[in-house]
């Protein structure tokens, strides 16, 4: 995959529904599909799965709130709400319905885009820790305080780094591999957004309705790796049991992030669920 050129993007935005500009990188040529990032991350963490995608669909990689050219980046207004109608705006701007790729946090703000839009054809949702399985403890609430803490005494990196070890509970191995890559320094200076996602997920997965997703009829694929913590694939199977159209598809050997370490896998098993709906 790495040897197909990628085609020049194009930057853009729309704006929400809020006022907000949303920016993003349109590329590629096909019918639309629209990718939405996770936490600490913007729309470079799709770069190694762009040339294959690109061969098929026109991409519009989203550049979440507080990203980039896109606005938003003020925690005391922040509402998750938001983010849904950021996703709306985005699908609406392509003119036609759409394919839609979420990743964590951006699997929420996916589906949420789904159930308000009626203009999705086909969804994938890797790896979003929704809905969370009854008793289950989300994450140790001094976590959350040590990353406070962190982000406080200005120490993004920590702040990062507890955030991937302790909350998502990413391997030594995966966690090795974002250091190495050169989107690292850029999800630091991100870590600031940590706080504000982490507890708005923990008020979205407490409060999920599991009757919601059942009106929604988009075919749907969610994605889990294999090596990923128990938690994940409960979470997929729960959530495939609630969908109308969905199916679960397990990445041997991987993780949180397989678009960045499998990035030839990942990008089949998107490539081949969407094409076929």
């Amino acid at each position: 995959m790495g040897g197909i050129a990628t085609r020049t993007s194009n930057p853009a935005s729309v704006i929400s529904r809020d006022g907000t500009p949303i920016a993003y990188e349109r590329s590629g040529e096909g019918p639309p599909l629209v990718l939405v990032h996770g936490t600490t991350s913007d729309h470079l963490t799709w770069e190694l799965v762009l040339p294959e995608l690109q061969r098929h669909f026109t991409v519009y990689a989203i550049d979440r709130r507080g990203r980039g050219e896109s606005g938003g980046g003020d925690d005391s207004a922040y509402d998750i709400e938001r983010e849904f109608e950021d996703v709306v705006a985005v699908i609406d701007s392509a003119g036609e319905p759409v394919s839609l790729l979420g990743h964590s946090y951006g699997a929420i703000c996916a589906l949420e885009g789904a159930l308000r839009s009626g203009r999705v054809r086909g969804l994938v949702l890797y790896e979003g820790t929704f809905p969370v399985p009854e008793g289950t403890e989300l994450y140790p609430p001094e976590i959350l305080d040590s990353i406070r803490s962190s982000l406080e005494a200005g120490d993004r990196e920590g702040a990062l780094t507890t955030f991937y070890r302790d909350m998502v509970l990413m391997s030594p191995e995966e966690l090795e591999t974002l250091r190495s890559l050169p989107v690292w320094q850029a999800r630091v200076a991100l870590a600031l957004t940590i706080p504000r996602e982490v507890s708005a997920w923990e008020g979205y997965v407490s409060s999920f309705d599991l009757a919601r997703p059942g009106n929604l009829r988009t075919p749907t694929l969610l994605l889990v790796g294999g090596d990923s913590p128990p938690l994940e694939r409960a979470a997929a199977e729960a959530l495939d049991a609630a969908l109308p159209d969905s199916r679960i598809v397990v990445m041997p050997h991987q993780g949180h992030i397989a678009h960045r370490t499998a990035p030839d896998v990942f990008a089949r098993e998107v490539v081949r669920f969407l094409t076929q709906v």
